[in-house]
């Protein structure tokens, strides 16, 4: 195994094995309406973010313009870094009105009913970002809309995140009225220092360390007119969006599998028949498939540990013992030894030589 570069910021990421060609997934730039002004108000330099994550302003302008979405991610990123607000995304998405979405939030407006508006929102939103798994689905009593990215690239996503899970709660308040809250919200990401905040501001438990990122909301009010149904604007809009977009940016294999032991480390390490058959596939399938691109299923487990626990060891809030768990190891010492073979010290000796290192 290849050992990483010490870094006392921003880790370096590494792909073992042969290294796939790398595919661009897109967002379309609506995405970002008003981000550039809501960065200043924040106390940033829209400017410098910006440039940081290789973003061109010009291209904000544009509601149906792609953008790569490694980039929008990573804007999103840095704005809470440039900011100084590590709960950044989540006012970002608490202000974002369904009309400032462009056509995925026009879609749902103009959908008849609420019901209709969530199945929309799902089932089109990955044309409107691509490589993304978006889901509205029954949970015993309760709903689940449910949102993951599905692109390997972008693996320090919690802002984005957060603001789309505040999008989504405001397509139901255009339904329901600014009143309505979810049952609880669920992050896939570590629970934040500011934690108190998402629960403020979704008046609802706020959960993290899940699988999915998702809204929990009780199964009423389906039938309830959307105020804007129009069903002929629908029906353009929705061959709109599909005509600009062409196709989801479906992921590939090594980006479905690590997609999958992503969301199931914090239930234990991973077997890779669980994630086979997540994937609809056998598991000797799936073996013979890694190993044509040079890989084993535990290299893959190794990499995604890896990624994480870079991002998850800057968070000095996070106790290691909590990392561990995360990252689906039964013992603090297991996960100390992986951390040293990565990048020759401990998690606390990491902590200790960057004192500076931000949440």
């Amino acid at each position: 195994m290849t050992s990483h570069s010490l870094s006392l910021g921003r880790f370096p990421v590494s792909e073992p094995g042969r290294c796939p060609p790398i595919v661009q997934r897109h967002i379309l730039a609506a995405a970002a309406c008003g981000v550039t002004s809501f960065i200043e108000r924040q106390g940033g330099r829209a400017d410098r973010v910006l440039r940081r994550a290789g973003v061109d302003e010009r291209s904000l302008d544009q509601p149906t313009l792609p953008l790569d979405l490694g980039s929008y991610v990573a804007m999103m990123e840095a704005a809470a870094e440039d900011t100084g607000n590590d709960n950044f995304g989540l006012l970002y998405g608490r202000q974002f009105q369904p009309e400032m979405l462009g056509l995925i939030g026009s879609i749902a407006l103009a959908s008849p009913t609420l019901g209709a508006a969530l199945d929309n929102l799902a089932r089109l939103f990955p044309f409107h970002q691509q490589a993304t798994e978006t889901r509205f689905c029954r949970d015993g009593d309760l709903l689940r809309l449910e949102y993951r990215i599905l692109d390997g690239r972008v693996v320090e996503r919690r802002q984005d995140a957060e603001l789309t899970m505040g999008m989504f709660a405001n397509v139901v308040r255009a339904c329901l009225g600014p009143g309505w809250m979810p049952e609880e919200v669920q992050f896939e990401h570590a629970r934040p220092e500011g934690w108190r905040q998402h629960e403020a501001v979704f008046d609802a438990p706020a959960h993290f360390g899940q699988r999915t990122n998702a809204l929990i909301m009780r199964n009423r009010d389906l039938d309830r007119r959307m105020p804007g149904g129009d069903l002929g604007r629908l029906t353009e809009l929705s061959d709109r969006l599909i005509r600009i977009a062409r196709d989801t940016g479906p992921p590939g294999l090594l980006d479905r599998v690590k997609t999958e032991i992503r969301a199931r480390l914090p239930e234990g390490c991973p077997y890779v028949e669980q994630v086979a058959d997540s994937l609809g596939i056998a598991r000797w399938t799936l073996q013979r498939r890694l190993a044509d691109e040079g890989l084993a299923f535990s290299d893959l487990v190794e990499q995604v540990r890896r990624d994480l626990a870079t991002i998850y060891v800057r968070q000095r809030h996070v106790p290691v013992a909590d990392i561990a768990f995360l990252l689906g190891y039964s013992e603090v010492s297991a996960f100390s030894r992986a951390f040293r073979r990565w990048y020759g010290l401990s998690p606390n000796a990491l902590r200790a030589r960057a004192p500076k290192a931000v949440n």
